[in-house]
């Protein structure tokens, strides 16, 4: 893992979306290699839940900047205070769904037990890059939808979780940046939609 690319990089913004939001993707080192921390939403929220995500939310007034918001997210969802870790740089901008502009700061992170929030978040998980880098782990669909289009989503089943949706999106810039790696070279699994999903 390399991270001098992560703070070399030079951001996309996406800027005419209705929210904005920010992510911090916390790298954990551990003396059986790098890592990075998950989250594993509660499966009571309205957006997205049970899903893997990376700790972050949406932007308060408050918030002089998405900095902070990713900040003040990671402090209310696993107790990671700021004082705690190292900003590394920021990655490309995503576009989600529910019209979200998620913004993704990469941080570097003790190696502690976390306490998730239980209003938001159902666990935690550390999984290595070592298995986030290994392609017998990833997986690609095209899923089609009548109205939306199509649309590639990444999947990444390590140690019993799976990382999809936008926090793979994020997870694939991350890695192609700090780890070389890029997706192998294979024909997607191709979803035909439910026109009323």
């Amino acid at each position: 893992m390399d991270l001098s690319r992560v703070a070399a990089h030079q951001p996309v913004r996406v800027t005419d979306a209705e929210r904005d939001a920010a992510v911090l993707a916390p790298v954990v080192e551990r003396a059986s290699g790098p890592a990075l921390l998950f989250t594993k939403r509660a499966d009571h929220l309205g957006e997205h839940p049970g899903q893997m995500s990376f700790p972050g939310g949406g932007r308060e007034p408050s918030d002089a900047d998405l900095r902070e918001t990713a900040t003040r997210e990671a402090d209310e969802e696993i107790g990671l205070r700021r004082e705690e870790f190292s900003f590394v740089g920021q990655l490309d901008d995503i576009h989600t769904i529910t019209s979200y502009a998620v913004t993704p700061f990469v941080a570097r992170v003790p190696d502690r037990e976390y306490v998730p929030d239980e209003r938001e978040v159902d666990e935690i998980a550390v999984l290595p890059l070592s298995g986030l880098t290994d392609d017998a782990n990833y997986e690609l669909e095209k899923r089609v939808h009548p109205e939306y289009g199509d649309a590639l989503v990444h999947f990444f089943h390590v140690d019993g979780y799976t990382v999809w949706g936008a926090t793979a999106r994020i997870l694939v810039q991350f890695l192609e940046l700090a780890c070389g790696w890029t997706p192998p070279d294979r024909d997607p699994e191709v979803v035909e939609m439910d026109p009323e999903r």
